[in-house]
């Protein structure tokens, strides 16, 4: 990965602090970890925060999360211990939705089923304020609600995270393309989409998915961007890691709870189970 220095020499604001952290991450780091957050509690947010993951990402697509209820799990993640931040996956590259989002504040976007390198530039521009962008100006929490007004609208495009995911064959055929424009950040792997898309779904160890996956990796390292992936199940962090993504965002709060749930109610049944039988066996 080569470095890229286009960060502001000047001291930054808190504000930028906090969004500028993981944009460098994101440019000069690898092995990244993220968290996979759908249940829209700011607990769950503020306690996953305080695990040591880099970023947590709170997915819009999938589930029923208002802005409302980001805005409060954003706010969780930035009170919690240590330097966790917010990624949001919206649910489209709709630009009034991406500046709302932005507008609460979170250090970035993923945006799915990105397809064409004119569509990665429309996403760069729904997060660029005017005249190179087309996000519309307001002093809302990112702004600090104006006390930062001037200087975060100078400064937003150099602070916010451009996450986009390839899912499609489309996408794959033009990965390289997508990968190399100006302002994307990063490129995330949706590994059930994708296999869905490829007509494998499911079929994890399938030749096709594969070579789908060297395929996205080879356009990130192309364009010096990191590549990501989500793992559900621990057992498949190896092979994620020796595909050479350069960060994963492992396991899902939904995931967590009911394996754990699930796990610790199998436990009491067995040692249920062995107490009658040793009863039993006594009487």
């Amino acid at each position: 990965m080569g470095e890229r220095a286009r960060w502001p020499l000047r001291r930054a604001t808190q504000h930028e602090q906090t969004m500028t952290t993981l944009k460098r991450k994101f440019g000069t780091e690898t092995n990244l970890v993220g968290a996979w957050l759908s249940i829209g509690h700011p607990t769950v947010a503020e306690v996953t925060a305080t695990s040591g993951f880099d970023f947590v990402l709170i997915d819009t697509e999938h589930t029923t999360l208002s802005l409302e209820t980001v805005e409060d799990m954003s706010r969780a993640v930035d009170a919690a211990a240590g330097d966790t931040k917010t990624l949001v996956r919206v649910p489209s590259d709709d630009p009034v939705r991406i500046k709302r989002v932005l507008d609460i504040g979170v250090a970035g976007i993923m945006v799915p089923s990105i397809e064409t390198a004119t569509e990665a530039r429309k996403i760069v521009q729904s997060v660029t304020y005017p005249p190179e962008g087309i996000r519309g100006v307001a002093s809302g929490r990112a702004a600090a609600y104006g006390d930062d007004f001037q200087q975060y609208v100078e400064t937003a495009s150099e602070t916010i995270t451009t996450v986009v995911q390839i899912e499609t064959q489309t996408g794959l055929d033009n990965a390289d393309a997508i990968a190399a424009v100006d302002g994307i950040d990063a490129v995330f792997v949706g590994p059930a989409d994708l296999s869905a898309n490829l007509g494998i779904f499911g079929e994890w160890e399938n030749d096709r998915l594969d070579t789908a996956i060297d395929r996205v990796v080879s356009a990130g390292e192309s364009a010096e961007i990191p590549v990501g992936t989500l793992v559900v199940d621990p057992a498949d962090i190896e092979t994620r890691v020796e595909q050479e993504f350069d960060f994963l965002i492992v396991g899902k709060d939904t995931t967590h709870l009911s394996t754990a749930n699930e796990r610790i109610r199998e436990r009491y049944e067995k040692e249920v189970s062995q107490q009658t039988a040793t009863s039993l066996s006594e009487d």
